[in-house]
């Protein structure tokens, strides 16, 4: 479950700046201060919006979309009607993010998409990886309590009470499905539609539910 083998690709703007923390959870608190670092080296192929918000020539962006900074949307983004980008998010290249859908305090790595009913917060979704429609990141638990990543017996204790999920590269993720606290899931699984998912989840695996995880043929 550490960074470097949740997210293979280097297929971000920020990628450098995930990979130089050894668990995902760790960088969280710094996403705000490194966007504003980065989009003031960002060159001219990206527009500045007020103090910090940094937008691609090449995106799209709807007009009926909220955004708040600091926040950066790469070459190729689209992003959709109704979206609501709450600030300290970047979105990359050629990403979805769209209709009706929040995220705040994340990072979507190039080519995820997010294009449905969807709330992504204090989280990172790794290359490709897709999220389907009104699947929903929880990054609260309901006791307010600092959250606790289960991993095989072993309780990490993060110290931290708002954590999302952690999404590896080419992960798809069911329709109605809810990723709770502190779920992470490692690279090329499925998650079955309407499956509530928790834990660290193996790579190369299809999610039927949490009783029920089987590894893909010839994995």
């Amino acid at each position: 479950m550490k960074t470097k083998d949740i997210f293979i690709s280097a297929d971000s703007i920020a990628d450098e700046f995930i990979k130089s923390y050894t668990y995902p959870y760790e960088l969280l608190p710094n996403i705000k201060k490194y966007i504003l670092e980065l989009g003031n080296m960002l060159g001219k192929s990206f527009n500045k919006i007020g103090e910090d918000i940094w937008i691609h020539k090449n995106a799209s962006v709807s007009k009926s979309a909220e955004i708040h900074g600091p926040c950066i949307i790469d070459d190729g983004a689209e992003i959709r009607c109704n979206a609501f980008v709450r600030g300290s998010v970047i979105i990359g290249k050629n990403c979805v993010f769209g209709n009706s859908c929040e995220i705040k305090n994340a990072i979507l790595y190039d080519n995820v998409q997010v294009p449905h009913f969807s709330y992504v917060g204090d989280s990172i979704l790794g290359s490709h990886s897709h999220m389907g429609a009104s699947s929903i990141i929880s990054n609260l638990k309901s006791d307010k309590k600092n959250i606790i990543i289960k991993n095989n017996g072993e309780n990490i204790e993060t110290n931290m009470r708002k954590i999302g999920a952690f999404i590896g590269d080419n992960v798809e993720v069911g329709c109605g499905s809810i990723l709770n606290p502190g779920t992470i899931i490692m690279p090329n699984t499925n998650i079955y539609p309407l499956t509530s998912v928790r834990g660290v989840i193996p790579g190369n695996s299809i999610v039927k539910s949490m009783d029920n995880i089987i590894k893909k043929d010839g994995m």
